[in-house]
């Protein structure tokens, strides 16, 4: 069985490659089963498996926020791609790559259809690994030459940074809203990362209001408190959800149509994404 080190995972997933891998999974789409989610004592475990023709592959990530003050990241996956046909373990390949990179390349996928073409000024909140690959996936696939990266006690105002943006990504484990749907500027697009259970937010009720909503899968709705809470107080159904990544990528729903709305696309992850970057690392193609 192969091994791939997070160097050669790296290596393997430059973003003009994982986001056209991204967007052809999606448009096929593949057997994803409702992940595992247990909590342990300062931590979740996510267990995220998926198939698609000849793979099958199961990723393990564990994430715990404390480890910052220990001086650790806060996430680390596993992820072992198999022969769906057999079962037998094909490669190992370095999840934490996978999983940051991935995430990354989604939220880029998702403004090539929702962000305005000529966006330029892109706001990064959070400095963690996810947030330093933003600009790069971003860069594949808008003209982005201004980066702002905002993060507590750098200094920046951020309501002035989000007000100047074009593109706010959040990539942080926020527990309450740091972005204020007053500071969006009109054609804005906001990619919301973070807040994936329901006890997390990035996003304050008025970032929804009168924006185009859309969500990498259907799963958003029930695991996600940025979507969760403005839903319990009515803001937006999830009938108002305008599509999913699947969707967009097939081409049946349309993205942007109009300059001056405001888009938001919010992610929680799903183990489709996962296995078409290691389908991409293991056979140099995409899935």
């Amino acid at each position: 069985m192969n091994t791939f080190d997070a160097h050669a995972t790296r290596a393997a997933l430059p973003f003009d490659r994982l986001i056209p891998a991204l967007a052809r999974a999606f448009a096929d789409g593949a057997q994803v089963p409702p992940r595992h989610v247990h909590t342990l004592d300062g931590g979740t475990v996510l267990i995220m498996p998926a198939w698609q023709g000849r793979f099958m592959g199961i990723k393990t990530i564990n994430i715990f926020p404390g480890n910052a003050a220990k001086g650790l990241p806060g996430l680390f996956a596993t992820y072992t791609l198999y022969d769906a046909t057999t079962g037998e373990p094909l490669a190992h390949v370095d999840g934490n790559e996978v999983t940051a990179r991935r995430t990354a390349a989604a939220s880029a996928l998702a403004a090539s259809y929702l962000a305005r073409p000529d966006a330029r000024h892109l706001l990064v909140i959070g400095r963690g690994r996810v947030g330093s690959l933003l600009p790069g996936a971003y860069r594949a696939v808008r003209p982005i030459d201004h980066v702002t990266v905002w993060f507590r006690g750098c200094g920046i105002d951020l309501e002035a940074a989000v007000r100047a943006a074009d593109i706010v990504s959040c990539a942080t484990l926020a527990t309450e809203p740091v972005v204020r749907g007053e500071w969006l500027a009109p054609g804005s697009h906001l990619d919301l990362i973070g807040s994936f259970t329901p006890q997390m937010r990035e996003a304050d009720d008025a970032c929804f209001a009168g924006a185009s909503l859309y969500v990498d899968t259907p799963e958003a709705l029930v695991k996600s408190g940025d979507l969760l809470a403005p839903m319990s107080r009515g803001v937006f159904a999830a009938g108002d959800v305008k599509g999913t990544l699947e969707s967009l990528c097939r081409g049946e729903t349309p993205g942007r149509t109009e300059a001056t709305g405001r888009t938001v696309f919010k992610s929680v992850g799903t183990a489709l994404e996962d296995l078409a970057a290691a389908i991409l690392v293991v056979t140099g193609q995409p899935p």
